[in-house]
């Protein structure tokens, strides 16, 4: 159940004030946040990125195309990183774990059972019912 507005203004104040008491704790909370960690190789992935176009410069003006070609690769492998780490601090900015804002949230499965089976062969049942009658 998500809080509500007066009660995440009152979580962050109770937040704030353990910071000013506490900095060692601050800092403490603050490197276990998933958030902190991703926007770091975010920040690494665009350096990576800036590096590889550099390469990739450097091989067209020298005229050795196997510089341009890694700095390309390296420019696609930052690339890749850096969306990931983005998708990855986006799902922990919205409480899901692993996961980016779009990705679409897992029903859980029933183990076993004679209701999960009955279910299957109704729905089977009537398949077959519909395809022997000609609506399928």
């Amino acid at each position: 159940m998500p809080l509500s507005e007066h009660e995440q203004r009152q979580l962050e104040q109770i937040e704030q004030a353990l910071y000013r008491e506490d900095r060692r704790l601050g800092r403490l909370v603050r490197s276990s946040d998933p958030r902190v960690h991703h926007k770091r190789r975010l920040v690494q992935a665009a350096s990576g990125f800036a590096v590889g176009a550099g390469m990739v410069a450097a091989g067209v003006v020298l005229p050795l195309v196997w510089l341009a070609v890694g700095g390309f690769v390296v420019m696609l492998a930052c690339a890749v990183w850096a969306l990931n780490s983005w998708r990855h601090m986006a799902g922990a900015t919205l409480g899901v774990a692993g996961r980016g804002p779009a990705a679409k949230p897992r029903g859980r499965r029933k183990k076993g059972g004679k209701a999960g089976r009955g279910a299957m062969m109704e729905r089977l049942d009537e398949r077959w019912r519909r395809r022997q009658e000609g609506d399928l």
